[in-house]
């Protein structure tokens, strides 16, 4: 029986792929002084030119070695951008993901990820398209981001207040994302109200939503005579063992007056380091939003500001969740040039293309302000970012043209 999938007219059309040439364009390359890279085929790379033939272009060398991929594509909502035909006939823009999703799987390393800022037009379509590229399998989360933070009062049915963050996996088996830190607000939820010396702590439920079917006609007896067992329709999170090692050292809780179910102890000193996972939600306060946005692309451009650019804050969550420092990062609609300068000043190689002329009068000034040290908005304060590094302008010629 075939699998369901996502059809559309011209489907079965593909445009044919000419990779091209990388050749460097020295004029439009930039380096902090004496830190170009005797070795440039996995550095910082800026291409000019059709992304199609660019990732191909890129496959001899980035195959299975890049970590992350961001993308940031038209959104197809029929608006007129100056930088891009964000209006394209909904087949067409089918086939254009397609065929580039089909090539940045290629790049993508087992361990790799990637993510894809879309908005309601097409996340569902995308999403289903994805499934069929990555298979449903490798499907992590459709993150929720607050990209706006006031209500439009113009709004004609609902306001617009988010975009979805689609992000799948290489190799869900294979992939684990970093956890994010602990912020002020949740450290501030363990306490310490009985002085224990393993310093403050928060209770922890006993019960499971899950576990074997045998385990719930599970009790324990505690040391001063409370008999636990799990509420109805749960199972034990713990073995009688270790509630028993938890119990000797005072690490259940039974409420000031000792009369509340039973609770373990989850000590802050012993998650400091593990982090929290990231969740589905992003809010602006944590993520950044549009307007955020808008005034890190004035600081570059006063008087021609990129019209949708994303947050330096949005762009360094994703790569601090989805890369290491020295790993790969690639955006082939590279916009305003934002994840390239984000993960410019977190210690990640990247590789950027863009198609439009924005290219060399917005992402290239824009870079050569962070290798400079000169920009010090966005990231860089809680980066302590102070310049260095450089990358390599390329633009696209024709195969057997060097």
């Amino acid at each position: 029986m075939d699998k369901p999938a996502l059809s559309w007219t011209s489907k079965s059309e593909r445009r044919p792929v000419a990779p091209g040439v990388l050749v460097e364009v020295p004029a439009l390359s930039y380096h902090a002084p004496g830190q170009e890279r005797a070795d440039r085929r996995l550095g910082n790379k800026l291409v000019f030119g059709d992304n199609l033939a660019a990732l191909a272009a890129l496959a001899p060398d980035y195959a299975g070695r890049v970590r992350c991929v961001f993308i940031d594509p038209p959104y197809n909502t029929g608006s007129a951008f100056a930088q891009y035909d964000d209006g394209l006939a909904h087949a067409r823009w089918l086939g254009l993901m397609r065929d580039r999703l089909e090539l940045l799987r290629v790049l993508l390393s087992e361990q790799g990820s990637l993510w894809i800022s879309i908005d309601d037009h097409e996340s569902h379509y995308l999403k289903v398209l994805c499934d069929e590229v990555f298979g449903r399998a490798n499907f992590v989360a459709n993150v929720v981001w607050q990209k706006k933070y006031t209500i439009a009062n113009d709004a004609r049915w609902l306001s617009d207040n988010h975009d979805h963050i689609l992000v799948y996996a290489k190799d869900k088996a294979q992939w684990r994302p970093n956890r994010l830190p602990r912020t002020e607000v949740m450290k501030a939820r363990y306490r310490n109200p009985d002085r224990h010396p393993k310093g403050p702590w928060k209770a922890t439920p006993l019960h499971a939503k899950s576990g074997s079917h045998g385990s719930r006609a599970f009790s324990f007896t505690f040391s001063n005579g409370v008999v636990w067992r799990p509420p109805a329709g749960t199972f034990p999170r713990f073995s009688s063992e270790t509630l028993r090692r938890l119990d000797q050292g005072g690490e259940i809780w039974f409420g000031k007056r000792g009369t509340t179910a039973p609770a373990r102890k989850t000590f802050l000193a012993e998650l400091a380091d593990a982090g929290t996972p990231s969740p589905t939600i992003w809010l602006h306060a944590e993520a950044g939003h549009n307007h955020e946005a808008r005034d890190e692309a004035r600081a570059v451009h006063p008087d021609q500001p990129f019209d949708t650019p994303k947050p330096e804050r949005l762009l360094h969550r994703i790569i601090h969740l989805a890369t290491a420092p020295g790993d790969i990062v690639l955006d082939f609609f590279a916009g305003s040039g934002t994840t390239g300068a984000v993960a410019h000043k977190m210690g990640r190689r990247w590789v950027m293309v863009e198609c439009g002329r924005h290219c060399e009068s917005h992402i290239v000034p824009r870079l050569r302000m962070v290798i400079d040290g000169r920009d010090q908005g966005g990231m860089s304060p809680a980066l302590a970012w102070k310049g260095g590094g450089g990358f390599d302008f390329y633009t696209l010629a024709a195969p057997g043209i060097s």
